[in-house]
């Protein structure tokens, strides 16, 4: 008897094997302290994550690796928008594509939008972090449907995301 086939209604991502050596890079390699201070954004350390807090003149600094990233020019999302139909509606996309990455960036300090290009009759966007690239396509996908294509890298420290719709005539 054959087994059944898995389901495809769900996003499979690979494991990460640390053992390699390839994983992220902008992962804190030690455990700074609380109160630790990012010079770039202001950030703050607080319980052992990056939270928007005020800190001390005299704490210590260290920047945050969403501005690691910004500096570096190196995103961990990419958010490609494309067809006639997102065109046409090009202002109303971007709205709801930065109000995602405002609310996030107030929530999460390490979830920044960090460039958004427009080419070629496409709209592209980078982020700091893999949840903000993948809320901004699902954001876009359930107020305007379209085909949400979503593709993570092989340390899972990369992702891809593809939103476009047509308008058919």
């Amino acid at each position: 008897m054959k087994s059944p086939r898995p389901s495809t209604a769900h996003k499979t991502r690979p494991i990460q094997d640390l053992s390699t050596g390839e994983h992220d890079a902008y992962r804190a390699k030690e455990k700074l302290a609380d109160g630790t201070r990012c010079p770039d954004c202001g950030a703050v350390i607080a319980n052992g994550r990056w939270q928007w807090l005020n800190a001390s003149d005299a704490a210590a600094s260290a920047r945050c690796p969403a501005c690691l990233r910004i500096h570096d020019n190196f995103p961990a999302g990419y958010v490609t928008l494309t067809g006639s139909y997102m065109a046409e509606h090009r202002a109303e996309i971007l709205s709801i594509a930065q109000n995602v990455a405002a609310k996030e960036k107030a929530e999460h300090p390490m979830q920044r939008l960090m460039n958004i290009v427009e080419e070629n009759g496409e709209v592209k966007m980078t982020t700091t972090d893999i949840h903000l690239a993948r809320a901004i396509g699902d954001a876009l996908h359930r107020a305007h449907g379209g085909k949400l294509d979503i593709k993570y890298g092989p340390d899972d420290n990369v992702v891809r995301v593809a939103w476009n719709r047509w308008r058919y005539r």
